[in-house]
């Protein structure tokens, strides 16, 4: 596992609901379900394939360094959301004040490539550490896992409960947690706690339950640290996302080499991306970097 990596792309296809519809000028254009949303995207720095776009909301960026702005609405939204899908789950979509809409189409290969990893396991134990609203969590629990859902924040917890109520999994084997991520891992490594599975998708910055700072540089080393003694020579696979940071998918790479060594397999790293529909064109959204058994 160790040695220059080759970088691969995983970019995600339009599904039913969801598609990037063109990007340019450092902005793209989506459908979420019924509505065109067009939102800020500063690595779209091509021209877009189409003239002027037409949409029923704009998210406009502040001046402010923290990424603040606002949405403007240009024709009536549900505004409690409306539901969405992706394969056998369901979930709501709505516009939020970070930008996005409650979660990250992007992805939808990494819950496909998860899924393959623990096909033919009997209830492969999944930890999904910044779980956010819990799309990634439902994926895993709508094929059988048993599933512990970790996030700083009680509102996205209770909207990721709400979500698995529309999936039909209210009564699905899934702890929903308000719990720091490196706290709660360190627990479950003196727990002596096992998983076949993990997923983490950490911002660059955040704030635990109970106030604890989470700065990606210097708190992710210490993370990955943590979930090795929860891996063993059953575990499949684990897959980090990593947004808006200059930081390079090769740092990645060598991170979890070292880390996860000793369990032999393999590791890769590369980018994360949205094929457009209008020319093909894969706009990156992320970089990443997975262990995987096989």
């Amino acid at each position: 596992m160790t040695g220059n990596p080759t970088l691969l792309t995983i970019a995600g296809a339009p599904w039913a609901d969801y598609a990037l519809l063109d990007s340019g000028d450092g902005q793209k254009l989506e459908r979420y379900g019924d509505f065109r949303i067009i939102r800020p995207e500063p690595q779209a720095m091509w021209a877009p394939a189409t003239g002027k776009w037409a949409a029923d909301a704009r998210f406009i960026p502040g001046s402010d360094a923290d990424g603040g702005g606002r949405w403007d609405i240009v024709r009536p939204l549900p505004p409690e959301g409306w539901p969405m899908a992706w394969d056998d789950v369901r979930f709501n979509a709505e516009l939020t004040p970070f930008r996005h809409l409650g979660f990250f189409p992007d992805m939808a290969p990494v819950w496909t490539w998860l899924r393959g990893e623990v096909a033919g396991m009997a209830q492969p134990k999944f930890l999904n550490l910044f779980g956010y609203t819990g799309v990634g969590s439902l994926a895993m629990a709508a094929r059988g896992a048993e599933v512990v859902h970790v996030d700083a924040s009680k509102k996205s917890v209770t909207a990721a409960r709400a979500n698995a109520a529309l999936s039909g999994l209210a009564d699905a084997p899934i702890r929903w947690l308000v719990d720091d991520a490196v706290k709660f891992v360190e627990r479950e490594g003196r727990r002596a706690r096992r998983y076949d599975a993990i997923l983490l998708d950490p911002p660059k910055y955040g704030r635990g339950p109970d106030g604890e700072i989470w700065q990606l540089e210097t708190d992710l080393p210490r993370l990955i640290a943590a979930l090795v003694p929860l891996l063993d020579a059953q575990s499949r696979a684990l897959f980090l996302t990593v947004y808006a940071v200059r930081m390079s998918a090769i740092a990645l790479h060598n991170l979890l080499a070292e880390a996860l060594a000793p369990l032999g397999g393999r590791v890769e790293a590369g980018e994360l991306g949205v094929v457009e529909e209008a020319r093909g064109l894969t706009l990156p959204t992320a970089i990443w970097a997975r262990w995987s058994r096989r």
